[in-house]
């Protein structure tokens, strides 16, 4: 079943990751999609090996101008958009005491600022299309961090604009839908890197034991993959989830069940 037949789908750092995975499975759904990010050679690369359904326009995801262009490219090359996927987003691992004010700014510029520009720049399409947003949160917007507090703002950040701007859309008959969806710690770029953290953070080089710290907190028994975030992410931006607004889909493995 084609759950994103004739929909386009514009998603923010997508050359890689969780958004590369989602950009292949929602065409393998039916859709478009347009893939955004800074990574250009590797955005292109993305692009080519999904085919003549996937484009790669350049996005600097805290710029204002640089939305508008990509929305425009999008808009000019599939004649519309029905899905906005704010997924980029960068981590830091810093504690308030040893994070300076140019990290903290540039976590504000990318998970946040990028949102709310991501969401500004694509309401006009949507209106059109009456088509839906889904966020990219975490679980760490959901329940407290004691290593990553400044990342945790953030996505909390991210966590409550899906709930008010899913309220003031509701409220003026947009008829736009607006999801976020939690992440646990996945097996990407990111993952890795936060790895790496979790072992400085122990005074180690040992990137295996905080990898299996971490899995220790997943009852399912194994650390997800982008494969099972992309899978949530067309749920949600799919009909399947018409009647879901406000809502934040929780995949972790069973990490805040504790």
């Amino acid at each position: 079943m084609n759950r994103l037949y004739g929909k386009v789908a514009f998603l923010s750092g997508a050359a890689r990751g969780i958004g590369a995975e989602t950009a292949k499975l929602m065409v393998s759904a039916g859709a478009k999609v347009a893939i955004g990010d800074v990574l250009d050679e590797r955005g292109r690369q993305t692009a080519k090996e999904i085919g003549e359904s996937a484009i790669y326009v350049h996005l600097d995801v805290t710029s204002e101008a640089s939305w508008a262009e990509a929305m425009d490219a999008t808009a000019r090359k599939f004649g519309k958009i029905d899905v906005l996927v704010n997924n980029a987003g960068i981590f830091n691992g810093k504690g308030v005491e040893e994070a300076s004010l140019e990290d903290w700014q540039r976590l504000v510029a990318v998970n946040l600022t990028g949102v709310v520009l991501g969401t500004r720049a694509a309401l006009p399409h949507l209106k059109k299309t009456k088509g839906n947003i889904v966020n990219l949160a975490s679980i760490a917007g959901l329940v407290g961090s004691q290593l990553d507090p400044l990342y945790s703002l953030t996505k909390g950040g991210v966590t409550l604009f899906t709930k008010s701007t899913a309220l003031e859309f509701g409220r003026k008959g947009y008829g736009i839908r607006v999801n976020s969806i939690h992440p646990g710690l996945i097996e990407t770029d990111m993952g890795e890197k936060t790895f790496v953290m979790r072992a400085q953070q122990q005074g180690t080089n040992d990137t295996e034991k905080a990898r299996q710290a971490t899995l220790g907190l997943h009852p399912i028994g194994r650390l997800g993959v982008a494969a099972d975030i992309a899978k949530g992410i067309v749920f949600l931006a799919s009909d399947d989830a018409s009647f879901m607004t406000g809502a934040g889909l929780v995949v972790d493995g069973g990490w805040t069940a504790h």
